[in-house]
This record gives structure tokens, sequence and C-alpha cells, in this order.
């Protein structure tokens, strides 16, 4: 796997804990993690740089170019 797909899944996946700790009633936790999914994805549009992709690029390599 590439580390822009494996970006994408982790952000899927820590969406779906808050959601899951929202329904449980969780707030605090469900809160803290969307925020940092947001500061995350606003660092990303507008520095065009994410840690999280930088480290899974350096670990796992970019994903091949598609036509």
């Amino acid at each position: 796997m590439c580390a822009e797909r494996i970006q994408r899944f982790l952000m899927a996946i820590v969406l779906t804990i808050a959601m899951v700790s929202f329904v449980t009633g969780h707030m605090q936790l469900a809160v803290i993690l969307q925020t940092l999914v947001i500061v995350m994805v606003a660092a990303w549009a507008l520095s065009d740089f994410c840690p999280s992709l930088w480290v899974f690029t350096k670990v796992f390599g970019k994903c091949p170019k598609k036509d």
C-alpha cells in the first residue's frame, strides 16, 4: 500500500472512532478527535503540507501516478 491511500484510511478510521465515541456518550474524546482532524486538514489545505502524509511517504513510498 502507498502513503496517500494509508493516510486516507487513517483519516476514515479516526473519524469513525470519533463518531462511535459521540454515539456512546464519550463527547470529550469525540470533540478532541474531530478537532485534530479539522486542524490537520486545514493545515494541509493552507500550507500543502500534511505531517502524517510526509511520514507515511518516508515509510511506504508514494503511490504510482495514474495516466
